[in-house]
Order: structure tokens, then sequence, then C-alpha cells
């Protein structure tokens, strides 16, 4: 994946405001700022490629359709698209009645070189994303958002509908039980 091209506030906001009048290039480059992070989020949730990729695009058509209803507060844009991904794949797991799932492939550190260094890598990813699977889907969630995605507290909690408080009190709860799950501190 190439890295996502970093735009000001102002410059995101005039898109929104052309996109939402119908120009569809404004769209396209609201599209292009934000798609890796939206289909990551996804890809986590569901650890299915295809169901990734589908879901991303149905987050982008419904967004177009509703960029009308876009307001601007204290989050941004992305956290928007967020919530339409967050609500289809809620949506997803309710049609098929599957728990919500946290696999994704595993990529071995850079530092692992050895063969040996590769599987204990994956061993310890695997048993994080285990223990990440036993949390409650809200702590799931915080938890990938703010150390998967690099969300900030303030992000999240609009994001969420919560306080910023109360997004602190679930992430703190998660990585309590995380380690009572795993046996050990986590950094």
């Amino acid at each position: 994946m190439e890295p996502t091209e970093h735009v000001t506030a102002d410059t995101e906001a005039l898109l929104i405001e052309q996109a939402a009048k119908g120009d569809p290039q404004s769209f396209a480059r609201l599209y292009d700022l934000h798609v890796d992070r939206v289909y990551r989020y996804i890809f986590y949730r569901v650890s299915d490629i295809g169901v990734a990729e589908d879901l991303t695009q149905e987050v982008f058509l419904r967004g177009w359709k509703a960029l009308h209803r876009f307001r601007r507060t204290g989050s941004p844009f992305v956290a928007w698209l967020l919530t339409i991904a967050h609500n289809l794949v809620i949506d997803h797991y309710r049609s098929r009645k599957h728990e919500l799932s946290l696999e994704a492939d595993i990529v071995p550190s850079d530092s692992a070189t050895t063969p040996q260094q590769v599987a204990e890598v994956r061993w310890e990813q695997q048993r994080l994303q285990d223990a990440i699977r036993q949390l409650r889907p809200e702590q799931q969630q915080v938890i990938m958002l703010h150390f998967i995605e690099g969300f900030e507290y303030s992000e999240i909690a609009a994001l969420l509908g919560k306080s910023e408080g109360a997004v602190r009190v679930i992430q703190h709860r998660a990585l309590k039980e995380l380690r009572r799950i795993l046996g050990k501190e986590i950094g």
C-alpha cells in the first residue's frame, strides 16, 4: 500500500463541500485519501479480503449518497466513514450470525531474520490476536482504533459517541483484561 496523502483540514473541507454538491472528482480524491484506512479497519474485523473489499466499496457508496448529511464536528471525516464501516460490519455479521473476528494475516516483524524468530513472532502475534478476540466488541474496537489505526482518544470518542474519559476507561479495562488473559504485562 502506498502512504496516504495528507491534506489540511481546510482542503478536506473544500473537497467535502464540492463532493456534496455532486463533484465526482472531489469525492474520488476523498476516496483516495481514506480508502486504505477504511479497508484496513474492515479487514481487521472480517479477516476476508473479498468481504473487506466489498464492504469498503459499500462504505464509499453510502458515503457518496449521504454526503449531503455530513456535518463538520470535532471529529475528522474519516471517523464518519469508519462509523459507516462499523455499521456495515455489524450488519455483515448479523446476516451471517458469526462472531466478530480479528484474525488477519500475520506478518513477521522486520527484526525476525531466522525461521525460528519468524515462527516466534508469528506465535506471539497469534496469541495476542486470540486474546483480543476474547475482549468485548467495544473493547476490541477501542484497542484497534488506538493501537492499530493510531486514532487519538478524541477521535475515538467522536466515532463511538462517548466521552474521552469513557474511551480511556474502556481501553484501561481492555488492557487489564489482556494482561489477565496473556498472564503477563503488555507494554
